[in-house]
């Protein structure tokens, strides 16, 4: 039995509502879209993101400090783990449209940011 988990993904550039198979990995660059602000979704979210090699989690939306903050404080943990690693940003005030135009540029990770929205 597969599990299904939905989110939105990028298609060729273009963000579409889809289920995400849960073995599919993330890309390497993320873009979380903050609709509702933050949620008790986000630890499993962020070890999920570790788990696939994620290196860059950009944060745009409501309470998008504080999103970033705390997946921060997930990566990091107790800190006794150092191959635990994923550089972030958050976008106050920002178009998801600007940040999706900074992610690309971002030389931390490779490929086409993936959208996903909380």
């Amino acid at each position: 039995m597969q599990l299904l988990v939905p989110s939105v993904l990028t298609h060729y550039g273009a963000p579409y509502l889809g289920v995400r198979p849960i073995q599919m990995s993330y890309a390497q660059k993320v873009i979380i879209h903050s609709k509702s602000g933050a949620n008790n979704t986000l630890e499993a979210l962020v070890e999920q993101f570790i788990s696939d090699g994620v290196r860059f989690v950009a944060v745009a939306g409501k309470d998008c400090a504080l999103i970033e903050d705390i997946i921060d404080e997930i990566v990091v943990g107790d800190g006794s783990d150092n191959t635990r690693f994923i550089l972030t940003s958050s976008h106050p005030g920002e178009s998801l449209e600007e940040v999706i135009q900074f992610v690309r540029i971002v030389t931390q990770g490779t490929g086409e940011p993936q959208l996903v929205e909380l």
